[in-house]
């Protein structure tokens, strides 16, 4: 460049522009940046768009998508427009400035520092505050989707007479419109104030009038706007009031009005209405009269009308009126609660009945006999055996089986339902033998088979009695595909169906597979591949040789995970569980339509009512709205655990919020009549649903206006006593008979305690048998006696000589005690408690049931079988076992005897003397020969397996 001098003289550094392949350069690279951060927005799209169309759910996903993108192209527009109109309305009605005053002589260097960018500005300012409110408006889809959707309750509010759908699906769209409304009345104020300030409109310092009458005008209609918008909110706050939650000493959620409010609230709103409206018409007045004299004053008496009539006029009704005389004042507005509380939960048809628990009178022998029919009593424990179920049936360190097992029914040999704990063996990554990308990914896919146990009793040595076992499972269970590429526990992404092979399993042992089922997204094609290393951030699903023609990704692997995606309206069950039905093994997922708006009924926290004892990470409730005031289980959902296939099935076909969410997608929800009989034998009344209404129960069992304020019978959830943290006793699934019935109802049963007392208060079971005609009766037996509750039977039990020995003798081999549900059965009048005993530790590092505690009326037991407790505890002895109660398990059985001396007869030999020498430990309680004895056993039937035998022994071994 020339020299344009004024420097000094010397070597001169050459600036000049850059060369044209530098210019090309750094162009080419803003291009790709630009391009690669556009992919990365498009990848978690398209990626979300390829999964939605692979569940065949692709509708859900452009509702959501088109109802986001129109609201906040909408509202977003609303706002950009409103802001820039007054904005630019406020500039043409600026003044001219001829008289500069030192004011506007300050400011006039920022209009001359604007003045070139003036539209800029204005574009920039209206997109900022437009992006912002398209934003916030998208989120509010379900909202919109409920309002535009909505379906009649057919029931009215007892104040206002509106249906309910008004205060579930109008109103809250109402209050969102409203609070849109305020957002762009009050930016538009301060946009114009603060342009009409900049141009000389309003004055601060300057002599004169403060405000041009054109800005006198403007900023008085936008007043009048926001004053008329507080009208509004008024009159809607008037309905509000039917679902306002407030603190009142009869419940601590209490929701709807009172006397207060219906006799001082209400008409304080309605006359504040009148005020806001006619303050509003002052400030359109101002157009004409070019003075705020009249609405400054109107304002003032608009918020000391809301002082004094909407704040210490309703505190003097509280104090003077109803304080002195509380119950009867509020007794009409409580009874509309409760109905409208009972009503809401689905709680309103509760039976209750007044109950001895106690039988003093019956003979003996007759209460023996009828404790073998009562129920089934479940000794197996799903919430303290899994880990023998990880022991015995892991085969493999990379499976694993939940915590908490479920429990389901299925037949067995005789035809007849046996209660059966169940789990899946789960694939467990962290146990791969050598990780790395390939084997996390590719190799090991899916888990492999189910196995289930007996729910009613163990075999001889105290290990569940297994149903269906091994790798492949075989056993009780109809025939299915035992290949599971979907559960509880699968949560890393697979790539399957490609050139890699995967690690499967037949009768002879190891193999490998190919993945054959529809899931998943198709990833062959460079496009998807390049999408999901970006989405997943793993550049190797781009550039791996193990993709290629066929390669599918499955991800989204969870029931509860997959339900909630393809169903973002429900709030998911705690507990999915596994069912085989139809050659399948299916995930059944419970879901709930809940709502916050349903006026007058008490509210309750999801989070907090459904948590007890066993809540975990696993079986935490999955909550769309965490507070709610109504809630139906409307859907039953199906996860298939091969394909990942999502069905979901309408249960409730009367809940208005089902049929609303059903209008606004829909073909989503297939009818009731599509649940096949298979499947419908496993349906059972949900865990958390129980949780909830037992919850509400604890109060609202109570009808009568005087008693529910009282809260003389008010009743709490127990603590669990088998577990040494302060958490609510979970509801636990049981064959059983209530009083009044013939035949045992598989039901889900809690108790209730009084309120800060330890006895027993009430007993719950609900009917949980969804092929039963009375699924979903709530029974409540209210007890009219003093009798023991479940933390004074589990003290009484731990004070027992014989268990204190017990416990010694555990010490003294290095194990430990497990107590396990502690099962509560009407029985004649009284309450027959029952609770298995586990030993833990030593060479078996899992639970056996060793013994069996049973409590009636003033008598505690602790035997060694739940029949000769049964005995014991009512005082009888050479009763038959009960009927629920298994044989004792036999030695192992084997082919017909093999005669000569060979590796299978030698083998079968070594079976039977180690299995002997097992129960000869166990009867001594040498824990340590026993487990010396279990080694020996499994050894000897693998070397019979391995010679050709096939035994199926139920002896706890590994393989049963």
């Amino acid at each position: 460049m020339p020299d344009r001098g004024g420097g000094p003289s010397g070597p001169r550094i050459r600036v000049g522009r850059p060369s044209r392949r530098a210019r090309t350069l750094l162009m080419t690279l803003g291009v790709l940046a630009v391009l690669a951060m556009a992919f990365v927005m498009f990848s978690g799209f398209w990626t979300d768009w390829l999964w939605y169309r692979s569940v065949d759910y692709s509708s859900v996903f452009t509702t959501q998508l088109w109802t986001k993108i129109g609201l906040f192209l909408v509202f977003g527009l609303l706002m950009a427009v409103a802001v820039g109109l007054n904005i630019w309305l406020a500039y043409r009605l600026r003044p001219p400035l001829s008289a500069m005053s030192l004011e506007q002589q300050s400011l006039d260097r920022y209009r001359m520092g604007i003045a070139p960018y003036k539209r800029w500005v204005l574009l920039a300012v209206t997109s900022l505050v437009g992006l912002i409110a398209g934003a916030s408006a998208s989120s509010q889809w379900r909202t919109w989707l409920t309002w535009v959707n909505g379906v009649s309750f057919g029931q009215k509010d007892p104040q206002f007479k509106m249906d309910v759908s008004f205060y579930a699906f109008d109103l809250p769209w109402y209050r969102f419109l409203l609070g849109f409304g305020f957002a762009a009345t009050v930016l538009s104020l301060i946009a114009a104030v603060l342009v009409h300030y900049l141009y000389g409109g309003l004055r601060i310092t300057s002599p004169g009038g403060r405000a041009t009458a054109a800005a006198t005008g403007h900023l008085s209609v936008l007043l009048g706007v926001f004053v008329s918008l507080k009208a509004v909110a008024y009159w809607l706050d008037r309905y509000g009031l039917a679902v306002k939650s407030s603190d009142f000493k009869a419940t601590d959620s209490w929701t709807g009005l009172r006397y207060v409010d219906a006799n001082a609230y209400l008409p304080a709103k309605t006359i504040l209405f009148c005020i806001a409206v006619i303050c509003a018409l002052l400030f359109f007045a101002t157009l004409w009269r070019r003075t705020w004299q009249l609405p400054v004053i109107g304002f003032g008496l608009m918020v000391l009308s809301a002082v004094l009539i909407g704040g210490l006029y309703p505190a003097i009704v509280q104090k003077f009126q109803v304080q002195p005389n509380e119950q009867a004042k509020e007794s009409p507005y409580i009874k509309k609660n409760i109905d409208a509380t009972r009503e809401a939960y689905d709680i309103d048809d509760a039976k209750v009945t007044d109950y001895s628990g106690k039988n003093d009178a019956s003979d003996p022998k007759k209460l023996r006999e009828a404790s073998d029919t009562a129920a089934s009593y479940r000794l197996i424990d799903p919430n303290v055996v899994s880990p023998a179920f990880q022991q015995l049936q892991q085969e493999r360190k990379y499976y694993q089986f939940p915590s908490t097992l479920d429990v389901d029914r299925y037949k067995g040999p005789d035809g007849k339902e046996q209660d059966t704990v169940i789990g899946l063996r789960e694939l467990d990554i962290t146990g791969i033998p050598k990780r790395n990308w390939i084997n996390d990914h590719f190799t090991y896919t899916h888990g492999y088979g189910a196995v289930a146990a007996k729910g009613t009793g163990t075999d001889s040595t105290g290990s569940p009695d297994f149903t269906e076992s091994g790798l492949p499972a075989k056993g009780e269970l109809p025939a299915h595909e035992q290949r599971i590429y979907y559960g509880e526990k699968t949560k890393q992404y697979s790539i399957v169906g490609g050139p890699q092979k995967e690690l499967d399993y037949e009768d002879n042992g190891e193999k490998t597979t190919s993945y054959k089922g529809k899931s998943g997204v198709d990833i062959s094609n460079p496009l998807n591949r390049a999408a999901y290393a970006v989405a997943f951030n793993e550049p190797q699903i781009f550039y791996s040789g193990a993709i290629g023609e066929g390669s599918r990704i499955l991800y989204n692997r969870t029931p509860k995970e997959r339900v909630e995606a393809v169903a973002p309206w429900l709030t998911i069950d705690g507990d999915a569980y596994p069912a085989v039905v139809d050659g399948k093994i299916q995930w059944i997922v419970d879901a709930y339509t809940t709502t916050n708006g349903y006026p007058y009924a008490s509210r309750t926290t999801l989070g907090e009512t459904t948590a007890d004892a066993l809540t975990d990470t696993q079986r935490a409730v999955v909550a769309q709205q965490n507070q709610v005031n109504y809630i139906r289980n409307s859907v039953k959902a199906t996860v298939d655990a091969y394909d990942g296939t999502v069905t979901l099935y309408q249960w409730d076909t009367e809940d208005p919020v089902l049929k609303t969410w059903m209008k606004a997608f829909p073909g989503t929800v297939k009818p009731k009549s599509d649940i096949a009989p298979d499947l419908m034998e496993h349906l059972r009344y949900p865990q958390d649903l129980f949780k909830v209404q037992r919850e509400l129960l604890t109060r609202y069992h109570v009808t009568d206006p005087a008693q529910f304020y009282s809260g003389s019978d008010a009743w709490q959830v127990p603590d669990d006593p088998t577990n040494r943290q302060s958490n609510a006793v979970p509801p636990y699934y049981l064959s059983m008979k209530m009083p009044g019935q013939q035949d045992q109802k598989f039901s889900l049963t809690t108790t209730f305690t009084p309120n800060g007392r330890p006895n027993l208060g009430a007993f719950m079971a609900v009917d949980a048998d969804a092929a039963s005609k009375d699924y979903g009766t709530i029974r409540l037996l209210k007890v009219t006696s003093n009798v023991l509750g479940p933390q004074q039977v589990q003290s009484k039990l731990n004070g027992l000589p014989e268990v204190a020995e017990f416990v010694r003798n555990l010490k003294g081999t290095d194990s430990e005690i497990d107590y396990g549900n502690l099962l509560t059965v009407p029985l004649d009048g009284g309450f027959l408690y029952i609770e298995p005993v586990y030993a833990r530790g030593g060479t078996a590092n899992y639970p056996l049931l060793k013994k069996v505690g049973v409590s009636y009326g003033d008598k505690t037991v602790f035997e060694d079988s739940l029949t000769e407790a049964l005995n014991a505890v009512f005082g009888v002895e050479g009763t038959t076992p009960p009927t629920t109660q298994p044989p004792t398990t036999k030695p192992p059985t084997t082919k017909p005897p093999v005669t000569g001396s060979t590796p299978l007869a030698q083998a079968i030999a070594d079976a039977q003397k180690a299995y002997d020498a097992g129960q000869e430990a166990l009867k001594k309680g040498d824990w340590t020969a026993y487990g010396k004895a279990q080694q020996d056993l499994q050894d000897a039937l693998r070397r019979a397996s391995e010679a050709g035998a096939a035994p199926q022994p139920r002896s706890g071994s590994k393989g049963s």
